[in-house]
């Protein structure tokens, strides 16, 4: 079933509402979005798209609660799924205002401290009350396997992940068997590259520039999570790739919960994963800068 007038009215009968009016706006790279407008003269933001699992909006949802819970930063209220007649996530409608000054930065890297400051007991821990679906980057699957963290670093889970990620990638034609070589390499030598073990941090996963949504009066919200446990930096990380937060940034965060010394020599570590998500999603050049930033390690 397309988008069209029966998905609206599903999504307004989901309130309990009727539907006045359905425009389309900005909802990121592989979903169709709208703000609907509705008979009691609120808006609302409908994201969907065709073929999708039902299970991707109720993750979805699941993590934007969890990160909501943890108190650092503004989320959208999560107000429904549709599921039919093509599945869909209904969200509260935050009015869009611009990009960060140098408050919102420093608003944003104090927030997520305080959000990494939320423990998950577990590298791969999913959100509470997700469907038994596991992690995803929209249709891209993630290793999620819940693992200890107890006197463990990140990297052999993060090393499983990529291995993962590369195969996908693989399949669909984004690297080649030199590049695969590359990630089986580093995960020989990843013990030596992750860092000091840190406990699993509540992360909020897919955090590029474009999943901060910056709201009428210049405060930060995070959007499009795919929440979950895991080594603080790989947000930090991704932040830089599709982005570039300001000193501000960097500093408001430090003095919350303060970084390693060395933090900045894994970046392109932790890149990697967003670079083969990437790959697997738009092929391009991604693989290969996967592979580059993997190399940059041995």
């Amino acid at each position: 079933m397309p988008d069209g007038p029966e998905l609206f009215e599903a999504a307004a009968e989901a309130l309990g509402l009727k539907l006045v009016s359905a425009v389309p706006t900005a909802g990121g790279d592989i979903n169709s979005a709208w703000k609907l407008g509705l008979g009691d003269g609120s808006t609302t933001f409908l994201k969907s798209r065709a073929g999708a699992p039902p299970e991707e909006f109720e993750m979805e949802a699941a993590g934007l609660e969890w990160l909501g819970s943890a108190g650092g930063l503004r989320v959208p209220e999560v107000l429904a799924v549709v599921r039919e007649p093509q599945p869909g996530l209904l969200l509260e409608w935050i009015e869009p205002d611009g990009g960060l000054g140098e408050a919102g930065e420093a608003a944003l890297g104090a927030g997520l401290a305080r959000i990494h400051q939320t423990g998950t007991g577990a590298f791969g821990a999913l959100p509470p009350g997700s469907p038994a679906w596991g992690l995803h980057v929209g249709p891209v699957s993630l290793e999620a396997r819940p693992v200890d963290d107890e006197g463990q670093g990140f990297g052999g889970f993060y090393a499983n992940r990529i291995e993962a990620l590369a195969a996908q990638a693989q399949d669909r034609g984004a690297i080649g068997l030199e590049e695969m070589s590359v990630f089986e390499t580093l995960r020989e030598n990843i013990d030596e590259i992750a860092g000091e073990p840190e406990p699993a941090a509540l992360t909020h996963g897919d955090l590029w520039s474009g999943n901060v949504l910056v709201s009428t009066g210049g405060e930060p919200c995070l959007i499009d999570p795919a929440a979950h446990g895991a080594h603080r930096e790989l947000d930090l990380a991704m932040l830089m790739l599709f982005g570039s937060p300001g000193q501000a940034f960097i500093d408001s965060y430090d003095g919350v919960f303060p970084l390693s010394g060395d933090w900045q020599e894994r970046v392109r570590l932790w890149q990697i994963q967003p670079l083969l998500i990437h790959a697997v999603l738009f092929g391009g050049s991604y693989g290969s800068s996967a592979a580059a930033a993997a190399q940059s390690y041995l």
